[in-house]
């Protein structure tokens, strides 16, 4: 199967994106596994409270819900062997794990991608036919938007790794990265990538470009609808509806962007560890912050735990 010291056996890669100094890896750990809860118990926070709280069974939570369990798991698949190698400095990762790593980070960006677009259909039902939304936005339609992007998106992403399976590499191959992504181990690669490059753009049309398109009409209608209301008050009121989403938009296809974009090495692992992190890390924060009827269903839990403990 191509250029290999031995074809028998199977590529191990190496991940070397950081310094392997004793000092400099305990503080990526550190950073690391601090990332890692704070993402962990902000999105669980989210999930806990949404199912808890009657009030908050509604269409854009239960998309929230969905956005904050594909967090978890696409943080899981990364940050724990990154904190792995942090704490042994064994950075060997496995053929098979690298192939998983992959697949859940093909899988997670195509899910988010369609679940804000969901979110985005959403505001868009919520602003431009408030007395019609509750009809329109049933839980019907709600699951026939979200089982999609999961279905969709987990059997899509299946073609990635099958393709990188029939890529050759040689035995110990270096990955100038801190897990297996797409970019870095499809350069890795010594075979011909060029039908792989193809099928990429054509899957970047399809889970990416087409679904930030339906944002964008969304979002169109919205400021359209917005700038009719007359009163200042009413439109900002309208438009803090839609802040929180719209800030989550921009961070994660900005994010990706400036990543595909970048062009050195030293950029690329900054970028692509921010957009693993960052979004995940931000998307508890920013519907916690902008969003009263989070705040209020944590003070209704803290207020019930004190009345219970007195």
């Amino acid at each position: 199967m191509g250029v290999r010291s031995n074809v028998t056996s199977e590529p191990r890669f190496f991940i070397f994106a950081f310094s392997t100094s004793e000092n400099q890896r305990l503080i990526i750990l550190t950073v690391v596994l601090v990332i890692y809860l704070v993402i962990l118990s902000g999105n669980l926070l989210i999930i806990a409270l949404i199912c808890l709280e009657p009030r908050l069974h509604t269409p854009m939570y239960f998309f929230l819900c969905n956005l904050s369990t594909l967090d978890i798991m696409y943080v899981s698949t990364v940050l724990p062997k990154l904190i792995y190698v942090c704490h042994t400095g064994d950075h060997v990762v496995s053929y098979i794990s690298c192939l998983t790593q992959l697949y859940f980070s093909a899988a997670s960006g195509s899910i988010e991608s369609y679940l804000m677009t969901s979110m985005a259909i959403d505001r868009y039902v919520a602003v431009c036919f408030p007395l019609h939304y509750s009809l329109i936005m049933s839980k019907k339609v709600c699951v026939l938007l979200a089982f999609p992007a999961w279905f969709v998106s987990l059997v899509n992403a299946s073609i990635l790794p099958y393709f990188a399976n029939n890529l050759t590499y040689f035995d110990l191959v270096v990955v100038k990265s801190f897990y297996c992504e797409l970019k870095t181990i499809t350069n890795a690669s010594t075979s011909d990538i060029s039908s792989l490059k193809t099928i990429i753009t054509i899957s970047i049309i399809y889970i990416a470009v087409f679904p930030f398109c339906l944002i964008l009409a969304s979002y169109i209608r919205i400021i359209n609808t917005i700038l009719k209301i007359k009163s200042s008050a009413g439109r900002w009121k309208t438009f803090s509806s839609c802040s929180s989403h719209l800030t989550i938009v921009v961070l994660f296809y900005g994010s990706a962007i400036i990543f595909y974009l970048s062009q050195s090495h030293e950029q690329e692992i900054i970028l692509s560890f921010m957009f693993v992190t960052l979004v995940p890390m931000l998307n508890p924060l920013v519907f916690s912050l902008r969003n009263r009827d989070i705040t209020q269903a944590i003070r209704r839990r803290i207020d019930r735990r004190i009345t219970r403990q007195v």
